[in-house]
C-alpha cells in the first residue's frame, strides 16, 4: 500500500473549472481556522505527512494534490493557461468552499507556495494567513537569477521551452530527472524514505506534460499577472510569513526586502535544513504555521 497521512480521508473534490483535485482532509471541522497546505515539487500532498496531523489536532485541515500533480486531475493546456498559478488557486478556493470554508489560511511550499502567493493576491478577501515556504514571488525568482549561478535553476529555463522537447527529454527518464530534485535538494536523506521517494517518482512519472506545464506558466503568464500586480500596486493584504534557506547568499540578493516589497505584516526567517523543510524539519514548519495563525 502507498504511504498515506495518518488519519485523513481522501476525496475527489472539484476544482474552479472541470479539474477534479485529490484531497486528503483531516482535523475537527468544527473548531480552528482551517488550514490548507500546498505541496511542492516533484511531490504531492503527502509530503504533509508530519505537518499535517499536528495541525490537525487544533484545525481542519485541507492537502489537496494541485492540478496537474499526484492523483489530481491533469488537463490539457492548449492555450498556455491551464496551469497559471491563477488557475491554480481558484481550485484551492472551489475545493475549500466545497468542504464548508469559505476563509483559511493557507501555507504553500515551493510551487504550492506560488499558488498560494496568487491565492492571496486574488482572494485577499479568502485568505486569512499566508506562509511560503523556499521560494521567491515568480517575478522576483527570474530577476535574480543570472550569470553562472543560475545554473542551479537550470530546470527553470529547460521547462519554460515550447511544448515539445521538454516534454520528451525528460520523459525519456523521468526517474532520473525528479531523483535528481529529492537527492540534491535534500540534506537529510531519511527524511524521504523509500516509500515515499518511489510514491513521489511515480506520481511525477504519471505527470510529466502537467508538470512541465506548471513550469511554462511560470516563464510566461505568471509573469504577466505579477508584473501587472506590482505596476498596480497589488500587495498581499493578510500576515505572511516565510520560510527559506538562503539563497540570497548564494544567488547576491536580499530576500527578505525583496519579500517586503509584496507584504506589509512580514516575518521572514532563514532556515539552516534543506529544501524539503517540512520532512526534514517539521516541527519548525509546525511551530511557524502556528505562530502565523496567533498573528
Amino acid at each position: 500500500m502507498p504511504p498515506t497521512i495518518t488519519g485523513f480521508t481522501h476525496h475527489r473534490i472539484p476544482g474552479a473549472t472541470t479539474a477534479e483535485l485529490n484531497v486528503a482532509v483531516g482535523g475537527d471541522t468544527a473548531t480552528g481556522t482551517p488550514v490548507v497546505l500546498l505541496h511542492g515539487f516533484p511531490q504531492t500532498h503527502l509530503m504533509w505527512r508530519h505537518v499535517a496531523p499536528k495541525l490537525a489536532i487544533e484545525h481542519p485541515v485541507i492537502c489537496p494534490d494541485l492540478r496537474g500533480y499526484g492523483a489530481s486531475d491533469k488537463p490539457a493546456d492548449p492555450d498556455g493557461t491551464a496551469y497559471s498559478k491563477r488557475a491554480m488557486a481558484a481550485d484551492v478556493v472551489a475545493v475549500a468552499k466545497a468542504l464548508g470554508h469559505d476563509r483559511f489560511a493557507l501555507v504553500g511550499h515551493d510551487r504550492g507556495a506560488l499558488v498560494a502567493i496568487r491565492a492571496g493576491l486574488d482572494h485577499p478577501e479568502t485568505v486569512t494567513h499566508l506562509a511560503s515556504l523556499d521560494v521567491l514571488p515568480t517575478l522576483d525568482m527570474w530577476e535574480v537569477m543570472h550569470g553562472t549561478s543560475a545554473a542551479v535553476g537550470f530546470h527553470l529555463y529547460l521547462m519554460a521551452q515550447p511544448p515539445g522537447l521538454p516534454e520528451q527529454l525528460i520523459g525519456a527518464s523521468p526517474d532520473a530527472f525528479f531523483g535528481h530534485f529529492l537527492d540534491a535538494w535534500t540534506r537529510d536523506p531519511a527524511a524521504v524514505p523509500t516509500d515515499v521517494r518511489a510514491a513521489y517518482l511515480a506520481a511525477s512519472r504519471a505527470a510529466v506534460p502537467s508538470i512541465v506545464a506548471d513550469y511554462r506558466a511560470s516563464a510566461g503568464i505568471d509573469v504577466t499577472h505579477d508584473r501587472a500586480d506590482r505596476e498596480a500596486g497589488n500587495r498581499l493584504r493578510m500576515p505572511v510569513s516565510v520560510l527559506q534557506q538562503d539563497w540570497g547568499a548564494a544567488l547576491g540578493f536580499d530576500a527578505a526586502a525583496l519579500w517586503s516589497a509584496w507584504a506589509d505584516d512580514l516575518r521572514h526567517s532563514t532556515v539552516q535544513c534543506g529544501h524539503f523543510m517540512a520532512e526534514e524539519a517539521p516541527d519548525l514548519v509546525v511551530e511557524a504555521i502556528r505562530d502565523l495563525l496567533r498573528r
